[in-house]
């Protein structure tokens, strides 16, 4: 699992560690049961403090995603491969919908990137 930040870009550096083993989940890459590499290993390796990977992994413990425990480290408490494909059908659904009704895809990325 290759994790890397921007410290340029807009989201906090704990929420691009987040949203990239949310994303490793999502697709499979991360399984049940796997453990994720201690907070202080992960912040070594993509060179950010250790209380920022551990507030990726609070982030991610509170949306359900993995568990942590004290001593015992990280571990991913479901994988979202079935998830990840549903997803992936609905976003080729929504793409023929914007099709059929002539919104052009730069128009509908716009929609979904101000959706909230």
């Amino acid at each position: 699992m290759l994790i890397t930040v921007d410290p340029s870009a807009r989201a906090s550096l704990a929420e691009q560690v987040a949203v990239q083993i949310r994303h490793a989940i999502a697709r499979g890459e991360l399984r049940s049961g796997e453990r994720l590499p201690a907070a202080r290993e992960l912040a070594a390796s993509v060179d950010v403090n250790m209380h920022t990977v551990l507030r990726a992994y609070a982030q991610l413990q509170d949306d359900g995603l993995i568990e942590l425990r004290r001593g015992r480290g990280a571990t991913v408490l479901r994988s979202g491969n079935a998830s990840f494909d549903r997803l992936r059908a609905l976003v080729s659904e929504l793409r023929d919908q914007a099709e059929t009704l002539g919104v052009p895809l730069d128009d509908l990325y716009a929609m979904i990137k101000g959706a909230r």
